[in-house]
């Protein structure tokens, strides 16, 4: 049994924000905040507070217990991107995309 929380529309690159995930996967919750506490990216702070949500749906609607809990599964996948225009010399005009994702990370009892 999982307990799932999803994060929609953060406005930070998934690329910056795969680094993060990739460090607490795998890891029990515990181990898990410790690390995105002591983090300095900027994706760590909405990320754990996305983990604590996912621990609170699992304690909460799955009657699960918070001891056991460990980071099933995390992933991030691209969301919209916003088109900016930046002006440059001689009339030119450069593109800026302004990335947004959407962030889904999953909590499971070890047996």
């Amino acid at each position: 049994m999982e307990a799932k929380a999803y994060l929609k529309d953060i406005r930070i690159s998934p690329r910056k924000v795969k680094v993060v995930l990739d460090i607490i996967r795998g890891k029990d919750v515990a181990t898990a905040m410790g690390i995105l506490m002591n983090t300095r990216k900027a994706a760590s702070e909405p990320v754990l507070k996305l983990l604590k949500s996912a621990v609170a749906n699992a304690e909460n609607n799955q009657s699960m217990d918070v001891t056991k809990l460990y980071v099933s599964q995390c992933f991030v996948t691209p969301g919209r991107t916003a088109k900016r225009i930046m002006p440059r010399a001689q009339g030119r005009a450069f593109r800026i995309l302004k990335r947004s994702s959407h962030i889904t990370l999953a909590v499971a009892e070890k047996e």
